[in-house]
């Protein structure tokens, strides 16, 4: 069942990112075309950057693929790690990405250059809609999975980035001040840094086996100790498995028994109270001192 609802959401992430990467594919061969025709260098950087969020995009949907397929060989948890890595990956996309943009507007500041019209103006508001649309795709699944987050910081970077080419071409022809174009940059660069600073940590954190932001290894372990018959407990380890399911594992020290449905009982209050989905439970009857409450 689980593995059954894990492809059913796939297939309906699939589709939007086939819808995003089309979009943004065409969007894409057009912006090149207008920024050569009218000569902006503004449109065919924005371009370069929407074509390495293209890019992110592949990785991301290639991930959650992966993500459903059974495990197979020495990968035993199948190969779900991967969303875990593509979000580490489009973090670093989007910083670099960052790069590029300041570099582009520090090379304004020292020699301002006018926006390129109308035209350009167009074609960016055209950008917004575009990246505006594919990132309201992903917007309610970024909530639960670090890799669709990914996908949908990238759509939103693309659409305010567009967007600030339109306010400091609007504010350029409105007052003449060409340096309104690199500062309206830098803004963009804060508010894209925002928000892959958190997927970057977060990724980090995963890939390295911490505990899921969404789960307190202490509140597990007090939840744990509360049951009934447990006096103690060592070696939990909570880590993630991908960016939507964490496992546990625990030994728990019951010197007096258990009943028969007790681990079923609780790893069904694990998976309701916290998000875990895979549980491993060893029942101990005698205390071990040297291990108790690590």
């Amino acid at each position: 069942m689980k593995h059954e609802h894990e492809h059913n959401t796939s297939v309906a992430y699939a589709k939007h990112f086939a819808w995003a990467i089309g979009l943004n594919v065409i969007f894409v061969a057009v912006e090149i075309g207008y920024g050569l025709i009218a000569n902006s260098s503004a449109l065919l950087a924005d371009a370069g950057h929407n074509a390495s969020d293209v890019l992110g995009l592949i990785f991301a949907w290639t991930a959650a693929w992966m993500a459903t397929l059974k495990p197979r060989g020495r990968y035993t948890y199948g190969l779900r790690k991967t969303t875990v890595l593509v979000s580490l990956l489009n973090a670093l996309l989007l910083f670099g990405a960052v790069a590029v943009i300041v570099w582009d507007a520090i090379a304004k500041l020292r020699n301002p250059q006018p926006v390129a019209g109308t035209q350009v103006m167009i074609v960016a508001g055209i950008g917004i809609l575009i990246n505006g649309f594919t990132a309201m795709l992903f917007y309610k699944g970024q909530k639960t999975d670090l890799n669709i987050k990914g996908a949908f910081l990238h759509m939103a970077a693309d659409a305010g980035v567009s967007l600030g080419v339109v306010i400091a071409g609007l504010l350029i022809q409105l007052t003449g001040k060409l340096w309104i174009d690199p500062i309206v940059s830098f803004v963009i660069v804060l508010v894209i840094l925002w928000g892959s600073w958190r997927l970057f940590t977060e990724s980090i954190n995963l890939a390295l086996d911490a505990a899921p932001s969404h789960i307190d290894p202490q509140k597990v372990k007090k939840f744990l100790l509360e049951q009934k018959g447990v006096t103690s407990l060592h070696d939990l380890h909570i880590w993630a498995i991908s960016t939507t399911q964490a496992a546990l594992t625990v030994h728990l020290v019951m010197p007096e028994g258990f009943e028969d449905l007790f681990i079923v009982n609780l790893q069904k209050e694990l998976r309701t109270l916290f998000g875990i989905n895979h549980t491993t439970i060893q029942i101990e009857n005698t205390s071990m001192e040297s291990h108790c409450n690590k």
